[in-house]
Parts: structure tokens; C-alpha cells; sequence
């Protein structure tokens, strides 16, 4: 099927002696992605990294920056987050974009946990859940479930059951990051839309697009929506249309770097990475449409490259937006 919505994700890199120049930059991006016509900008979560820590507060300055983009989180681990105080970020910055706020979610427990449960969860670390129900929590409260068994006005103040702001329309905008076929029949099961990336758990097989195929089906399979259920993929693609030769060389080497991941299942958890797409962007498309996985999808949040350069990032999207995205039979939104 043509490509309906196109959207980009960054990691928002920042240098730490300069922290507010990589912020800042980030938001360029996301202003650029919309003065391109994509459709959605996406940023990753980072903690005590040099990456975005806090999504909810990047977007909502992007939202002042922008009128039309949607806004994205790819997604925010539920591990580290109390969903009502999470509800009420989303909620205000969904507010304040216009309805604009695509949350992004997955469950598990925070990365490298042992070295800052004294610092998340001093007194609590032994009891937190860091499976489903978190979802559930957090979908509930979006949805206006109560969070409080008291209303009213006591003395001057005014005492909501909800949280507040409550944003009717933000439950329909909630997605889930899934890497197992039991994760994607989850997401499934509650309703929520489903973001797939370049990284999957190898279960059934070792080929990566099979697998990422038959986690779009079972989603779907138990989705209320059923065919119709929203699904976003993200994959790395890299095009080489309008680069230098010196960033050619770059790409190259970079996909070179990562490519041994993509041949077999890596660690424990058996995690398979898909493969890097570089090149012009008449290959790519080509690449793209012979994946069973891409022809089940009509959206698209492609990921730039976490360590390049601005400038590269400004000739990736430029490309992305005018070569490739045409030729997978998407429109530029006015």
C-alpha cells in the first residue's frame, strides 16, 4: 500500500559541557521536519545519558515552535515514570499542542537497574511493577478514570477525581514499543497503537522481517480495529542522494560497524537488530517493498542515525522527505 504518514526519530544528542546547543538543535530538526511535510517527529528517552532524559518537556517546547507536526515519544519506559504524574505531563503538553501528543510506552524493568534503584526507588524497589499493569495505570488515568475518591471545594480550592488538564483525545494517541509476538498481542488486546522498530526478540525464527511481520498480524488479530489497527514502523534508513563523498564514507563505515548485529540473535535475550538501509533512495524504496513487515504498514517513523552531525541530519531528512518518500507514494502535508 502507498505510505500514508511519514515521521522521523532522533535521540537528541548533546555535548555536556553545552547541553542547551543539542537541545536546541533537536528542535531545529523537529522544525525542519515540519517545514518538509512530515508528518510526525519523533524523540527517544535517554536517562543519565547524553541523550533526551525528559521527552515531555522537549516536545512541549516543540510544540510552541510548530503548528502541525505530531509529536512523539519512541518510546518512554515506563520503569522510570509514576504514571499519574506522567498522565498530567502528557495530558498538559497534549494541551498546549493542540492535540498534537503521540505518547510512546514500554514496560520492564529500568535499564542497569541495580546501579540506580537507590536513587528511582530507595524504600520501594523490591515491590514496583514494572510489567503491564504500569500500562494499565497510566492508560486508565489518560482515560479519566478517577485518580482521587474526593471532588469539590474544600475552603478555597477546587479538588478534581480526574486528572486535570484531562485531554479527551489523547487515549486514542497512546502507543506501545513492542519486541515480542507477546508484547504485540498485548498492545492488541488494549487497544493501543502499535510502534515497531529495528529491534525485535528472536522467538520464532532468526529472520528479522518474518518476525516483525508476524508481530504486526498477531497485533492486529487481537486489536478491536482489527486491519485497520494503527501500526508505525522504524527503521534506519540511510540515503545517499544529495551527500558529500566524505559523508558517503561516513554512512558507509557506520553501517559497516553495525551490520555483524544483524546476522544473528545477540545475548541472552536472543535481541535481533534489522539491517541498516543505505544508498540512493531508488534502492531503498526497492528494499523497503520487498519487506512483508513494510507492506503491512502505511506509516512510517524512519530513525536518524544516533551519533551523525547536524548537517547530515539536515541532508538525511531533505532526502528522506523529497526522493525517498515519493517513491513510496507519500505526499509532503501542506
Amino acid at each position: 500500500m502507498p505510505l500514508r504518514r511519514l515521521g522521523f526519530l532522533t535521540i537528541g544528542l548533546f555535548d555536556e559541557t553545552d547541553p542547551r546547543t543539542g537541545h536546541e538543535t533537536t528542535l531545529s530538526l523537529i522544525e525542519l521536519g515540519e517545514q518538509l511535510g512530515f508528518d510526525s517527529a519523533w524523540v527517544r528517552h535517554r536517562h543519565l545519558q547524553y541523550g533526551i532524559s525528559s521527552p515531555v518537556a522537549v516536545l512541549a517546547a516543540a510544540s510552541q515552535r510548530t503548528r502541525r507536526i505530531e509529536l512523539g515519544t519512541a518510546v518512554t519506559p515506563l520503569g522510570w515514570e509514576n504514571p499519574l504524574r506522567l498522565a498530567e505531563d502528557l495530558a498538559t503538553v497534549d494541551i498546549l499542542a493542540g492535540g498534537r501528543l503521540n505518547p510512546g510506552v514500554s514496560v520492564g524493568p529500568p535499564m542497569r537497574y541495580d546501579r540506580v534503584r537507590h536513587a528511582l526507588y530507595p524504600d520501594t524497589g523490591d515491590v514496583e511493577d514494572f510489567g503491564f499493569t504500569r500500562v494499565r495505570r497510566l492508560l486508565d488515568l489518560i482515560r479519566g478514570e478517577p485518580a482521587g475518591d474526593g471532588d469539590g471545594t474544600e475552603g478555597f480550592e477546587t479538588f478534581s477525581r480526574r486528572v486535570q488538564p484531562h485531554s479527551p483525545g489523547l487515549i486514542s494517541r497512546m502507543w506501545y514499543g513492542a519486541g515480542s509476538l507477546r508484547s504485540a498481542r498485548w498492545a492488541g488486546e488494549q487497544g493501543m497503537n502499535l510502534l515497531t522498530s529495528s529491534v525485535v526478540k528472536a522467538e520464532e525464527g532468526s529472520d528479522f522481517d518474518e518476525i516483525q511481520h508476524s508481530h504486526i498480524r498477531a497485533y492486529r488479530a487481537h486489536h478491536p480495529d482489527g486491519p485497520e489497527a494503527r501500526v508505525s514502523q522504524g527503521l534506519v534508513v540511510i540515503p545517499t542522494d544529495s551527500a558529500t563523498p566524505e559523508q558517503r564514507g561516513r554512512y558507509e563505515e557506520y553501517v559497516r560497524q553495525r551490520t555483524p548485529r544483524t546476522t544473528a540473535p545477540q545475548g541472552p535475550g536472543r535481541m535481533l537488530f534489522a539491517r541498516d538501509l543505505i544508498g540512493p533512495s531508488e534502492r531503498i524504496a526497492e528494499e523497503l517493498t520487498a519487506l512483508a513487515a513494510f507492506r503491512e504498514v502505511d506509516e512510517v517513523a524512519f530513525a536518524l542515525p544516533f551519533t551523525f552531525g547536524h548537517a547530515d541530519y539536515v541532508q538525511l531528512l531533505t532526502d528522506i522527505s523529497t526522493r525517498l518518500g515519493p517513491l513510496l507514494g507519500w505526499h509532503p502535508a501542506d
